[in-house]
């Protein structure tokens, strides 16, 4: 049977190769006729594929006519793959042991099974081990789960588990590899899951082509913040290569002294561990800006950005708190002529690995649900 399955997934790497067309992306569209022959995405021409040959089981379906709306033209999030028989259902993802990847799996229940109020809630599984819980409240709802983590076999199962709380389904499964000089901190034994990829003072959302490769990054704005952008390129970090597009928009307290409160949070589980990535890029040369950057109120780094080249800035190690609460706080300093700025950013949830692996071991994963708080302020002197 080993043989069997191993033969199976060197057959589905050779496929991935052949048809993706976008230097090994692999995109899957749920619930689709296995005669579908492929088609390519209107936004980012990404061609997109049935998932009948990586997944055994399951009901194909669409959501309901009055819910297309809901999905702007998005033909991938219009059918979907429900589960109904079974504890635990797989897609077989093909990989290249120790290549670096980004998983990603979306969700849009769409009212496809006429249950109007449906909430269900299940759970996700990279191999045997946890790696997100999906809780959908109400038939609208779009939820996108992603990981990063270095295959340790050529085939990488994801699984939908039934919790007993509502019938798994699943939209989409996208799987997308990463430069090895991306993520350092990312090993065969360190693995991460998303929960927050910030483009600061914008509305926009941006992936794919923007992003190589095609990552989400979520607009945010708020009427307390200035916006600041430049139009000349920045000039990239290689060890995270976040998108020029990002990087032209920043914000800024908007009066000297006020606090601007991003988001609250408190942690379901005490056990999560949080790393913070911080992008900057600064639009001017002239003046002193510098500001100390703190994380639960303990600083942990005192930072100027650099002149149209991008910087990044992360804790030095998995941070947890002791009350399920975090914040970030970027604080001028008494020198600091102007107030702090951040272009971007990015959360992420530790992934502890039971055990060291170098071969087909499963990792675990989970996902972190909200950003926490940062908070803005400058002294009132500067």
């Amino acid at each position: 049977m080993a043989l069997l399955v191993f033969f199976a997934a060197s057959v589905l790497a050779a496929t991935a190769v052949l048809v993706s067309g976008q230097e090994g992306f692999l995109s899957i569209d749920c619930g689709l006729d296995d005669q579908f022959s492929g088609r390519r995405d209107t936004y980012t021409n990404i061609p997109y594929f049935s998932d009948s040959p990586y997944v055994d089981g399951g009901e194909n379906h669409k959501i309901a006519a009055d819910q297309v709306s809901n999905t702007f033209n998005d033909l991938s999030m219009q059918t979907l793959r429900s589960f109904p028989s079974g504890l635990r259902n797989c897609y077989t993802l093909p990989t290249e042991i120790g290549g670096k990847y980004l998983v990603r799996m979306q969700f849009l229940h769409g009212n496809y099974d006429g249950s109007n109020s449906s909430s269900p809630q299940f759970d996700l599984h990279l191999g045997t081990n946890f790696w997100d819980r999906i809780t959908l409240q109400g038939p609208t709802v779009n939820w996108a789960s992603e990981a990063i983590f270095v295959a340790w076999a050529s085939w990488v199962p994801v699984c939908l588990v039934n919790t007993g709380t509502g019938t798994p389904f699943v939209s989409t499964v996208e799987l997308r590899p990463l430069q090895a000089s991306l993520y350092p901190g990312v090993t065969v034994n360190e693995s991460m899951s998303a929960y927050a990829r910030m483009n600061t003072g914008t509305n926009s959302f941006i992936r794919f082509p923007d992003d190589p490769y095609d990552r989400f990054w979520y607009g945010t704005t708020n009427s307390l913040w200035t916006i600041i952008s430049a139009q000349e390129t920045i000039q990239a970090d290689e060890s995270f290569s976040v998108p020029n597009h990002v990087l032209q928009t920043a914000i800024i307290p908007s009066n000297n002294g006020f606090v601007i409160n991003v988001d609250t949070w408190e942690s379901y589980k005490i056990s999560l561990e949080f790393m913070v990535f911080l992008y900057f890029a600064d639009f001017q040369n002239s003046q002193l800006r510098q500001f100390d950057i703190y994380l639960n109120n303990e600083v942990f780094y005192q930072y100027s950005p650099k002149y149209l080249t991008t910087s990044s800035v992360q804790n030095s190690g998995w941070y947890k708190s002791k009350d399920n609460m975090y914040n970030i706080t970027l604080e001028c300093t008494n020198i600091s002529m102007l107030p702090p700025m951040i272009n971007a950013y990015e959360i992420y949830n530790s992934i502890p690995h039971d055990t060291q692996r170098t071969s087909s071991e499963d990792c675990e994963l989970s996902l972190c649900p909200s950003l926490s708080l940062i908070i803005f302020s400058c002294h009132p002197d500067s």
